[in-house]
């Protein structure tokens, strides 16, 4: 049973009636049986529970998936070492990454990770991707790459940013944690381009409870990163993938231990089965009735972006005329969860801490919200959710 709690509001004084145990959580891990089981065959059956076939399997469904070649897939302990690995590849100390400052920290740890630099950029107010006017005016002699973050599953214009990138000889490398599973005029996204980093820890298009992934044709990037996610050893992928490892091998790059293990790749490859089937069907029908109810909804924008291509991993909107923060208030007390994706990383400590304006990232942290989306809710649930908004918003 539901408890409620009465806490009385900061701002205004008045009890806001608060769910103790969220009713409808905001992102959400769907796991069952099926990976359970993979897990029990790992456990049991295979008996390596680090980097070996599961994963070689896992990488070479991913190329199946993609369309692409299995050479072009290497898999990773995380998102954030997939674009950690994947910068280190292609940049030396002290170049520099352009890339936009509303994205998730790890976009901008990854690249600082390997000293070198991330340079804040604006973002376009309607999709919330690089805006690459401001980008071209924070060139220098050490940009070496360009990092397209895909926000809410959205690659914004791909061939405008290639085309950026081929005018300034900058490497590209996408962030696209949030776009499994998503296509790009028909192609999708990791099957092309220059460098693609997803992610897929709990709560992404697909989970492999940690994990992610780099997809790329350049050999060499690739074979840096296969080494690298195995603390620099080389060619230690080809004896891991038969689960044994190298004995005698040389170093000459700095390497981390961010292989994938079998565990993670077992739960990987069921995922993998269910998101054409389950899940990518279902984000997108729950996409299009938050669409439904929530478009003429007076101050509230939803972001541009095309359902079907696109399949979300999260369901940001805007709210205007300052009423953001209240209307997180009024869901709470329903017991929906929010969330904010994100605060600037140019207003971090760590990474500038706000000297130097970018307006429309700014404005859009004040506005954004992120309601409740994933495969396990239902169309009574985004109802509800939709009910208390509108409501809040006409009162």
């Amino acid at each position: 049973m539901l408890r409620l709690k009465h806490t009385p509001n900061r701002e205004t004084g008045l009890a806001i009636q608060k769910t103790t145990t969220p009713l409808m959580r905001l992102s959400q891990s769907i796991v069952g049986n099926q990976e359970a089981a993979a897990l029990t065959e790992v456990v049991l059956n295979n008996g390596y529970l680090g980097m070996g076939a599961h994963v070689g399997n896992f990488e070479e469904e991913i190329a199946s998936f993609l369309g692409v070649s299995k050479e072009w897939v290497i898999c990773l302990s995380s998102g954030t070492a997939a674009l950690q690995l994947a910068v280190q590849a292609v940049t030396e100390p002290e170049d520099e990454v352009l890339v936009q400052s509303l994205t998730f920290v790890a976009s901008y740890q990854a690249i600082s990770a390997t000293k070198a630099n991330p340079v804040s950029c604006d973002v376009n107010l309607e999709t919330i991707t690089i805006d690459l006017r401001d980008a071209e005016n924070r060139l220098t002699q050490k940009t070496r790459a360009i990092m397209p973050v895909h926000y809410a599953s959205n690659p914004g214009d791909l061939d405008k940013t290639y085309a950026f990138a081929k005018k300034h000889k900058l490497r590209v490398i996408e962030d696209a944690a949030h776009a499994f599973g998503c296509t790009y005029k028909g192609k999708k996204i990791g099957s092309f381009g220059d460098i693609v980093c997803f992610s897929f820890d709990g709560i992404k298009n697909i989970t492999s409870g940690e994990g992610g992934a780099v997809i790329t044709e350049d050999p060499e990037v690739a074979r840096r990163i296969r080494d690298s996610r195995l603390l620099g050893v080389q060619k230690d992928t080809e004896k891991r993938l038969t689960q044994d490892r190298s004995w005698e091998f040389d170093v000459t790059d700095q390497g981390y231990r961010y292989h994938m293990s079998n565990l993670f790749a077992a739960i990987g490859r069921v995922q993998l089965k269910r998101l054409p089937r389950e899940f990518a069907p279902r984000r997108i029908e729950l996409a299009k009735l938050y669409r439904k109810y929530l478009e003429n909804a007076p101050g509230v924008q939803l972001l541009e972006t095309e359902l079907g291509p696109i399949v979300p991993h999260i369901q940001p909107v805007r709210i205007l005329g300052r009423k953001r923060d209240g209307l997180r208030l009024a869901l709470e007390s329903h017991g929906i969860q929010t969330g904010i994706h994100y605060k600037p990383n140019h207003l971090l400590s760590f990474y500038d801490g706000g000297r130097e304006s970018l307006p429309v990232c700014e404005q859009l942290y004040k506005e954004l919200v992120s309601l409740p989306l994933h495969p396990g809710l239902t169309d009574d649930n985004v109802e509800q959710v939709c009910r208390v908004v509108t409501d809040f918003i006409n009162a």
